[in-house]
């Protein structure tokens, strides 16, 4: 008999963790699609070229990453205890679909930072930056 009130409540703290962790990965989410809105509606009513949008994706992006992160941690949880071969399946699929977006997310924060880089700096076809440069 205490072996199954153990068992039962080991289960129900798990699934408590699981809904905590869940929960913070939807809001982690939210909030980041909430500031990529406002920060899009008050950089779109000032600026009409698409290079102003960069920043506001890769904060996108970022918190896309953390959120799915959770999500994924999440779903570990929920299999830690006693899982089934379906279960563990279900976690291999999760966990791939999961891992394809954050590779994709981390790759297109990657572009992203490269193309801000690459807007500070004028490009070699610049033509005021070639007639500064000493000829060779």
């Amino acid at each position: 008999m205490e072996d199954m009130l153990g068992e039962h409540w080991l289960l129900e703290a798990v699934d408590l963790l699981v809904r905590v962790v869940e929960a913070a990965g939807i809001f982690i989410i939210f909030i980041g699609a909430m500031l990529a809105f406002v920060r899009f509606v008050f950089v779109g009513l000032r600026h009409r070229e698409s290079r102003v949008f960069v920043p506001i994706r890769l904060t996108l992006g970022r918190f896309l990453t953390l959120g799915l992160e959770f999500q994924l941690a999440s779903d570990i949880l929920r299999t830690a205890v006693a899982p089934t071969l379906l279960d563990i399946a279900e976690l291999a699929g999760v966990a791939a679909i999961r891992t394809a977006l954050n590779f994709f997310l981390a790759r297109e924060i990657k572009q992203e930072r490269r193309e801000i880089a690459e807007l500070g700096q004028p490009r070699r076809t610049d033509p005021d930056r070639v007639a500064q440069e000493p000829a060779p």
